[in-house]
């Protein structure tokens, strides 16, 4: 399991992203990584329908709930923990949804600096947690 203290990208103790729809690798509303966390699910991001749809065209339908899974599906407005290098992508690409800065583990940064993260940052409180 990942380690309670973990910190974000701003410096300080990481955030909770959300609990409903619950997020993180780990599910536990958390964007913190680990060794078995092979994506680095460390970037806390306000869906966009933009986005949603971009990322099912590259292979990853996060829309469709897989109940045997334990996924819900995502919608526009949720909060949910996304790879740093799809989020990267995603920004390259001019799709990329808006990060909740608090909530964002510093790991990111290894992917895609602060300056970057702070250009699409929202300033709103976690939803859900």
């Amino acid at each position: 399991m990942a380690s309670d203290s973990a910190t974000n990208v701003l410096g300080t103790s990481l955030q909770p992203c959300s609990t409903d729809p619950t997020t993180g690798f780990y599910r536990d509303g958390h964007c913190r990584t680990g060794p078995r966390d092979r994506g680095r699910h460390v970037v806390c991001a306000e869906m966009t329908e933009a986005f949603l749809q971009y990322t099912k065209k590259q292979g990853n339908d996060l829309m469709t709930p897989r109940p045997a899974m334990n996924f819900p599906g995502v919608e526009p407005g949720d909060r949910w923990c996304l790879c740093a290098a799809r989020w990267q992508e995603a920004a390259a690409d001019g799709v990329a949804p808006p990060v909740v800065l608090a909530a964002t583990e510093e790991t990111a940064l290894n992917v895609v600096s602060l300056k970057v993260l702070k250009r699409h940052a929202v300033d709103a409180p976690s939803t859900g947690a």
